[in-house]
């Protein structure tokens, strides 16, 4: 259980119980860490408009984004964010395989120089890597500068959220159970997401 409580659903006013039916619909977020943040409702809604603002919407293609997402996922340890996958992506070709080598993107040939460069520029932040002029001159080769903004922005968001949320001790199928809405494959259930945890080749495990 989180060690911060979850909000019981009827506790909720009209609009924050549709967000969280959103969440449980469509995932990323998923409705567990929506719950948490529900006791502060402040915090609730600033996270929510901003994810929307940054993450399902924007001048970037939501792809990148979410392959920048869990890169911070699996830099953090997040089990929550990382075990969750953008539909919008999916739809847009985001293929599963091309999260399996996030962490040795620029060595693969799963990604593209685009791809790469973005995650080039989430590992710099996340990181704090120091860069040169190379570094900011392969970024405006592929972005324009609302895009790189949109992006950085964006990965201060997640990074910051996603090393919160690891600490919680929250996992799926907690709250508002009965949906696999935007979660990866393997984790669909409570029994799946058990196996494939306990798998030698389990991310989080390396």
């Amino acid at each position: 259980m989180p060690r911060i409580g979850y909000v019981p659903l009827e506790s909720m006013d009209e609009r924050m119980q549709a967000e969280m039916r959103r969440c449980a619909r469509e995932g990323t977020p998923r409705p567990e860490s929506s719950a948490v943040r529900a006791n502060a409702p402040n915090a609730f809604w600033a996270f929510t408009d901003s994810w929307e603002a940054l993450f399902r919407k924007g001048v970037l293609d939501h792809s990148i984004k979410e392959l920048c997402r869990v890169y911070v996922s699996r830099s953090v340890k997040c089990e929550f964010c990382g075990n969750q996958r953008s539909v919008q992506a999916t739809t847009q070709g985001l293929l599963e395989q091309q999260y399996d080598e996030l962490l040795n993107f620029e060595s693969s040939d799963r990604y593209d120089e685009r791809q790469k460069a973005a995650l080039a520029y989430t590992e710099a932040i996340a990181w704090r890597l120091d860069v040169d002029d190379a570094f900011w001159e392969r970024l405006h080769r592929h972005f324009t500068e609302p895009e790189l903004v949109e992006l950085g922005c964006f990965v201060a968001l997640t990074f910051g959220q996603q090393s919160w949320i690891r600490l919680l001790d929250i996992g799926h199928h907690e709250y508002m159970p009965g949906t696999d809405a935007a979660l990866a494959p393997g984790f669909e259930t409570p029994e799946e997401q058990e196996k494939s945890r306990s798998s030698d080749g389990y991310w989080a495990k390396s």
